[in-house]
């Protein structure tokens, strides 16, 4: 049986898209696909329909490498309405409760330290987990809750930005699988008011660049005015998914193996320069021993093993450690009045 016919072309690397609010992440990325008339694409981890900002699109090749962006850290403004809960924790939702709010701001701040650091989520029952093959979102739509597990997440930084009462604004910095419509579900619990996001905005995802972001329409501009080279310019490069982890460059013979999908050995020096790191100075054997600098001839005799006088300045007797001209560790003598005595020395690589 042969293959299907590729419909466009093959493509790859990564674009940022800075998603607008009211599309769903699967159908920006869709209409990316389309602009770029690529084989292949794939988001990076869903932003809710309300949400806007950072949504790294893999094209081609890049897919493989999706999941590390989908594990990476990200970063988050968001804006919280006090005194209303909704059925999804968004405005998107329906209102299901309503207090009053009495929330000052050191309220806030103090309530703000309980979500930093590793901490217990359950998620909300509108998310793309499965259950049974079948996403949250769906039973929650039949009005059926599932009963979900607490997962642990990680919020490296919560910052209060502004809050003119009922709006809360706050930045996230927080770990995979953090959803900031259930933690601002839970702050509003735990100020005793409730509260759902009004805004969302992702405003950094792994290390990439905010300037290198481009809204849809934009992108739309380009396709429409320029050839498609113009717009595979904007591709960041398909490694930068994997920046984070170490380079090993191979040679002819060892990528032709690679190519195959074959195991290949090499001398592991990257391996052995960190165990090397770990090493302390030969001379650290010795250390209690006192220290003679010895002038560039001086060292060269010792180099061959022979005795040198030296003015011994210092008075010193017994065993000394001898250093070089140019501070390198020679090894042990012995002072006997002012000749040096080489008793171990330090074979010198060339």
């Amino acid at each position: 049986m042969s293959r299907p016919r590729k419909r466009w072309r093959d493509v790859d690397g990564v674009f940022l898209l800075d998603k607008p609010r009211g599309m769903s992440s699967n159908d920006i990325m869709q209409k990316v696909k389309r602009l770029f008339q690529a084989n292949k694409a794939g988001h990076t981890g869903a932003l809710d329909p309300l949400a806007t900002g950072m949504l790294p699109i893999c094209l081609g090749e890049a897919t493989k490498f999706s999941q590390f962006l989908l594990d990476a850290d990200k970063r988050y403004l968001v804006t919280a309405k006090l005194g209303e809960r909704t059925d999804t924790s968004d405005a998107e939702g329906q209102v299901v409760e309503t207090r009053e709010v009495h929330v000052e701001t050191p309220q806030i701040l103090t309530a703000l330290e309980q979500f930093h650091g590793d901490i217990l989520q359950v998620p909300t029952m509108f998310s793309a987990l499965k259950h049974n093959g079948k996403p949250l979102y769906e039973y929650a739509r039949q009005g059926i809750t599932v009963e979900r597990e607490a997962r642990p997440i990680t919020i490296f930084e919560l910052n209060f930005i502004e809050y003119h009462a009922p709006f809360l604004t706050l930045e996230v910095h927080c770990s995979k699988g953090t959803y900031i419509r259930t933690l601002v579900d839970d702050l509003g619990e735990v100020l005793g008011c409730g509260a759902h996001v009004t805004m969302l905005r992702r405003t950094a995802v792994a290390d990439y660049p905010v300037a290198e972001m481009m809204p849809i329409n934009e992108l739309q501009l380009l396709a429409e005015n320029f050839p498609l080279s113009e717009l595979d310019r904007l591709l960041l490069p398909t490694d930068t998914a994997v920046s984070k982890l170490p380079a090993l460059h191979l040679d002819a013979e060892q990528s032709k193996a690679i190519g195959f999908g074959q195991r290949v050995k090499f001398a592991n020096e990257q391996q052995l320069s960190e165990l090397d790191r770990l090493l302390l100075p030969t001379d650290t054997a010795v250390s209690k021993l006192p220290a003679l600098h010895l002038d560039a001839e001086q060292s060269k005799a010792i180099g061959f093993g022979q005795r040198v006088k030296f003015a011994n300045e210092q008075q010193l007797s017994g065993q000394v450690r001898l250093f070089s001209a140019e501070n390198l560790f020679l090894g042990v003598a012995l002072i006997d009045g002012n000749i040096i005595r080489p008793q171990r020395l330090i074979t010198q690589s060339a």
